[in-house]
């Protein structure tokens, strides 16, 4: 039986999209989901992770098994919100289509999920066991959320994962790591007509920067299921003003790893050659940031399978497995847990994610609430 009715699944994921929750204002959209789950009868709790941003968890059922349904409460920034063609935190109905930021990364599928337990509680689906639904801060920098969770035990008795990340119809197993490191260089300042007393610290930085760029390249590694390991400088900021030799230089570089190129043998190389050009006069520091593993489990769990077929249900189509490029909650969440783990990201979405008028349809939304509900009953049976 139906509790919430299709008007008011729109309004859930409006509520959720008018909620600015760019990089840092999730307690927000946590709050909300924690009266919603109240309003019908299931208790949540709230986990400050950094000051003013909250985790949420909440289960129904008991005991074992327990499957993990987890979702991220962040979206990343408008970037520009006169390219837009409706407000960006109203969501916008047009054409079968739901516009509005974190439409489809990932407010469709922490809405989805969230209704899903709403009415597997309702009507008391749940026999076999614990459906835990973990909501995580920062997924989209840093992922502190999710290191909570895994750290402070959080995945101790999970025994299969959902994440509602945007897959669309295939069921994702894979994606890549991601490493986000910061050089700092460190010269001498003076005036740009007597540079002999100074030390321009940008050179150095462009000579390792140059160095690393064809160090790493010519390695040339690829994964058959995640494909290409990838090296790219991304910001660089240095000096104040022209005439001025700069005293630092800083650069950070995004790595997507892979297990054939895995985020250690990252590391090791960028300290060879940052020792290289230290050697030479240079003062540069590393500061690796963020360090978040390749995931490559099984794509053949009973888990997997399950939402291969249940998925077919809603499609009449096949469900194919893949990976993905971009990192997930799961590099933490399935941390300390064995390729055969029974994992999956399976969402609504498709390629308007981190994009102008981003969106969702309307029928893919629907369909995952349905979806998400079918797979907890029967893996819970």
């Amino acid at each position: 039986m139906s509790i919430i009715n299709d008007s008011q699944k729109i309004q859930i994921l409006s509520d959720l999209v008018s909620i600015n929750s760019v990089n840092g204002n999730e307690k927000e959209v946590a709050i909300y989901l924690s009266n919603l789950f109240k309003k019908y009868g299931i208790e949540s709790k709230l986990i400050e992770v950094i000051p003013g941003r909250s985790n949420l968890i909440a289960s129904i059922g008991h005991g074992k098994p327990v499957l993990g349904y987890a979702v991220h409460l962040d979206v990343v920034d408008i970037v520009d919100k006169s390219k837009w063609n409706s407000d960006p935190f109203t969501l916008t109905v047009k054409q079968g289509k739901l516009y509005g930021r974190g439409s489809v990364d990932m407010k469709s599928g922490v809405a989805a999920m969230a209704i899903s337990l709403i009415e597997l509680n309702a009507n008391n689906c749940i026999q076999n066991g614990t459906l835990e639904f973990l909501a995580t801060i920062g997924e989209e920098v840093g992922e502190p959320g999710s290191q909570y969770f895994y750290e402070n035990g959080y995945m101790d008795n999970v025994d299969a994962l959902v994440i509602g990340e945007l897959s669309g119809y295939q069921v994702v197993h894979a994606h890549k790591g991601s490493m986000d490191m910061r050089l700092t260089s460190i010269g001498k300042t003076a005036h740009s007509s007597m540079p002999e007393l100074g030390y321009n610290a940008i050179d150095p930085l462009i000579d390792l920067i140059s160095n690393a760029n064809r160090t790493f390249r010519s390695y040339n590694k690829s994964d058959a299921i995640l494909g290409s390991f990838t090296f790219n400088t991304t910001i660089f900021n240095s000096g104040t003003q022209v005439n001025s030799i700069p005293e630092n230089a800083i650069a950070e570089i995004n790595a997507r790893t892979i297990p054939e190129f895995d985020n250690l043998m990252v590391e090791d190389n960028m300290n060879t050659l940052i020792a290289k050009v230290n050697s030479m006069g240079a003062n540069i520091k590393l500061d690796t940031y963020m360090s978040l593993k390749s995931i490559n489990v099984t794509p053949s769990s009973s888990l997997a399978k399950l939402a291969q077929k249940v998925g077919k249900k809603y499609t009449g189509n096949n469900i194919p497995t893949s990976s993905i490029a971009p990192v997930t909650d799961a590099s933490n969440l399935l941390r300390g847990k064995t390729d055969n783990f029974p994992f999956i990201a399976f969402g609504p979405g498709n390629e308007t994610v981190h994009q102008i008028n981003e969106y969702v349809e309307k029928e893919m939304y629907f369909n995952f609430i349905d979806i998400y509900q079918d797979i907890a009953k029967e893996y819970l049976s």
